[in-house]
């Protein structure tokens, strides 16, 4: 290439590094959180309707990190993440208590439900005992479809069938099926199998594949589901920001951020309730 035109080449780089340049620089200045929550969080659309909101109030950007609750907390116990929105309290807790997590608060709530084909092949359908139901279930070997991801709905799922006296690992055959996936993606294994499915209620409100899939069994007071928020360590992971981190904790915990969850409806019906409480009270 002649001199002069790789001197008029490198000055169009230079003329465009210097008109790109503040731009990059202020997209990699834009504070943002990393938030390890649920694949029901954000399947369901909640993070959709809220973290918007609270950006604009702050200026801090939300990227989630859609996981099963087991594995949100070991992105929190590594550091990878700033804030942890989870919904299983007995390993919220322990998260706590072994220094990963400080300043936990309840957000909110829903409920579990049992899913199944509109047929009821094991004639659970309109009961409100659920472990009754999960009996019926396993002795008729009507096909089950489990998480199978160490979430806090596969975990819901595991108790409840301890409660039922079921031992999984002696029953389980070809008719309980395993998907390691998230919510949605078992929600529609269900669909295709005409199966059972242990389901949070958000996200069943919010899944456009239901089909011939109605809600069985629904009430039970052992189907309450909290959700927790809570800061990663700072003093185990110094890189964690606590303050952004603090700043979405305290909005959600605060009256503009539990209107915004109570405000979020699919059909005209709440997905979850606010519920969190004043520090200290």
């Amino acid at each position: 290439m002649p001199l002069t035109r790789r001197l008029f080449t490198a000055a169009l780089a230079l003329a465009a590094a210097a008109v790109a340049g503040p731009t990059v620089a202020a997209a990699a200045d834009k504070p943002f959180i990393t938030v390890a929550s649920t694949t029901s969080t954000e399947q369901s659309g909640l993070f959709g309707h809220l973290l918007p909101k609270f950006t604009e109030k702050t200026g801090i950007e939300v990227r989630v990190v859609a996981l099963g609750t087991g594995q949100a907390l070991k992105l929190g116990e590594r550091g990878d993440a700033d804030v942890v929105f989870v919904h299983d309290k007995s390993a919220e807790e322990a998260f706590l208590k072994a220094g990963f997590g400080v300043d936990r608060r309840d957000v909110m709530y829903n409920d579990f439900i049992l899913v199944g084909p509109k047929a009821d092949p094991a004639k659970v359908a309109g009961g409100r005992d659920v472990v009754a139901a999960l009996r019926v279930i396993a002795t008729a070997k009507a096909p089950f479809v489990s998480r199978g991801d160490d979430s806090g709905t596969h975990k819901a799922e595991l108790r409840l069938w301890k409660e039922a006296g079921i031992d999984l690992a002696a029953a389980r055959g070809a008719w309980y099926r395993e998907t390691g996936s998230g919510m949605g993606p078992a929600l529609n294994t269900a669909a295709g199998m005409d199966a059972y499915v242990l389901s949070d209620r958000g996200t069943w409100l919010n899944f456009k594949n239901q089909g011939r899939l109605a809600i069985v069994v629904e009430g039970d007071e052992r189907l309450f589901n909290q959700y927790g928020v809570m800061l990663v360590n700072p003093a185990r992971h110094p890189h964690v920001k606590e303050a952004q981190g603090r700043a979405f904790i305290d909005w959600l915990t605060a009256q503009e951020g539990q209107e915004a969850i109570a405000s979020y409806k699919v059909g005209g019906e709440p997905l979850f309730f606010a519920n969190a409480r004043k520090q200290g009270s």
